[in-house]
């Protein structure tokens, strides 16, 4: 009896244990909506008034916000001092703790959630003598002395440089670039995480993204993750929710760290995805292989992939990924990626960049700039907002129309152009080849006029771009000129049309008509020879019928 209790106990404890690591696979959104903007850089007071203006209205589902640590002042003021942290206060140049906290509580407040990116491996690199902080703080990296978390020496790992990308144990405990590495397997290392991580929920954030995860052991961020607290019910989170949870993990496929390792803990940034999905637009694949997309390209299953087209880090290194210099491309690859059902969706919010280390757009005084908009509602002093462009946006709500449906009725050339359905629910179009696609293809929505939702939208009962007409068996002409703006066509039950007022004022002069017949005298119709012409008195009706 005592074996079978305690056979019992620990089953329960098991399971326990499996429940809260698959709660950390979960983002808070709320039910209409699913994908994530990262506004690089933003300040809080601005991302504040972005969730209330632009991303709640829009049927965003969370920002991704940099780095919230203190972090140490570099001359010119280069986009990753963000990602030297020399203490855990909440001040850097995006705003302070205040209006951190304001910012959370209002975007929360229209449903819109908060992923901070968080530090965990390292703090700042290595500086000659004192350093200062954005927030006053002092520090002395090159002799691991933070006196403002505090930390010392002892807790950090022995200094040396990742020279083999092979070798475990200098991947995870040595320095990447400098930065000075903690020793995450030290409890006191580990009770300052987890005051800091803990704080910031209580502030009503929904979960992290774990900056160099790979760089950590992953039983040690297991045990940093299982001891941060639930999250905020007060900011409408549901009771004994856990934070979401996607871990930065650069694996190609052949890297000694495995994102295998860590996809248990939480989701794991795909960037292999990001990597295809930027070859195949480039035209180094052809389209019709993305019919399979997902793990059977050596991608994470779908609950586990954090997927994205570019991020902060790759969007500046080149190679075949896309991002918003390379317009059309990007936004078919944004489309396909809102499109396609698999992972978890990110979109980037740039800012404007020629040099690898530019800073952000910013004053004088190295104030960062609050970003402008012309009448269109696009960024203007050097920020691009590619979550504002018409094209991604409206991909959002095409994402949002189709929530919980499986991808059908795959259609390909045998080349670069492509169709899909999304259950009964949406039909989408891509035309990467230098020629027209002119087709007749099953869009698997009811009989209707559809707005295209790349080229224009449904507004005030209109269509401003494309109107597609649907007929009685699901069928549609596609066509998508090789020269358009956009080589993307996307139509969904939201952007139906309602039935037209003049096609309801003609059935009502049918309907009229009909009864006048009606009620005509046999020998009257004979006398007129069924006229074609029937012409109700204008005293009774100003309805006529020719």
């Amino acid at each position: 009896m005592l074996a079978a209790n305690r056979l019992g106990y620990c089953t329960a404890v098991l399971l326990t244990l499996a429940a809260a690591v698959s709660a950390q696979h979960e983002p808070h959104w709320l039910a209409s909506r699913n994908t994530i903007v990262h506004l690089f850089e933003w300040k809080w007071t601005d991302i504040a008034a972005e969730c209330e203006r632009f991303l709640a209205p829009r049927g965003f589902a969370g920002v991704q916000v940099s780095p919230v640590a203190e972090n140490v002042v570099i001359p010119g003021r280069p986009w990753w001092e963000r990602y030297q942290p020399v203490s855990y206060k909440l001040i850097t140049r995006s705003g302070n703790e205040t209006e951190f906290a304001d910012m959370v509580r209002r975007c929360n407040d229209v449903g819109v959630r908060i992923y901070v990116d968080v530090l965990l491996n390292h703090m700042a690199a290595t500086h000659e003598g004192a350093v200062y902080g954005t927030g006053g703080s002092v520090a002395y990296p090159s002799a691991k002395y933070f006196p403002a978390v505090p930390y010392t020496e002892e807790d950090f790992h022995d200094t040396c440089d990742i020279q083999d990308w092979n070798d475990r144990y200098q991947v995870q405990n040595c320095e990447l670039i400098c930065l000075k590495d903690l020793d995450q397997s030290s409890v006191r290392v580990r009770t300052h995480l987890l005051r800091f991580l803990n704080y910031l929920v209580e502030l009503g954030v929904a979960g992290f993204r774990v900056d160099a995860a790979k760089h950590i052991p992953a039983e040690e961020l297991k045990l940093i993750y299982d001891n941060v607290v639930n999250l905020n019910t007060a900011h409408g989170f549901p009771f004994n929710a856990r934070p979401f949870i996607y871990q930065e993990v650069v694996d190609h496929g052949y890297e000694a760290v495995s994102k295998y390792e860590y996809s248990p803990l939480g989701a794991v940034t795909e960037f292999r995805f990001s990597e295809e999905i930027g070859g195949a637009f480039r035209g180094h694949n052809q389209l019709k292989w993305l019919r399979n997309w997902g793990p059977a390209w050596g991608f994470l299953p779908s609950a586990h992939a954090f997927v994205f087209v570019d991020n902060h880090d790759n969007q500046r290194e080149g190679g075949r990924v896309l991002t918003y210099k390379n317009a059309k491309q990007y936004k078919m690859a944004t489309a396909f990626t809102l499109a396609y059902p698999y992972g978890i969706t990110r979109v980037m919010s740039s800012f404007d960049f020629v040099e690898h280390d530019q800073a952000p757009p910013a004053d004088a005084d190295e104030v960062i700039l609050s970003p402008q908009f012309d009448t269109a509602g696009a960024c203007m002093n050097g920020w691009v907002c590619e979550h504002r462009w018409r094209q991604i946006y409206n991909m959002i709500g095409f994402k949002n129309a189709v929530r919980g449906t499986e991808m059908s009725n795959w259609w390909d050339n045998d080349d670069n152009q492509i169709a899909f359905c999304r259950g009964n629910r949406g039909f989408i179009a891509f035309n990467g080849n230098n020629w027209e696609l002119t087709q007749r293809l099953y869009t698997c929505l009811s009989a209707g006029v559809y707005c295209d939702v790349i080229s224009g939208a449904l507004v005030n009962g209109k269509c401003t771009g494309k109107a597609v007409l649907v007929d009685e068996w699901g069928f549609a002409d596609i066509k998508l000129g090789a020269d358009e703006f956009d080589g993307v066509l996307a139509i969904h039950v939201q952007a139906k049309m309602e039935e037209r007022k003049e096609r309801l004022e003609r059935n009502l002069i049918r309907l009229l008509a009909t009864r006048a017949c009606r009620q005509c005298h046999l020998y009257l119709i004979l006398k007129l020879k069924c006229a074609p012409c029937i012409k109700i008195m204008e005293e009774y009706s100003v309805y006529t019928l020719k």
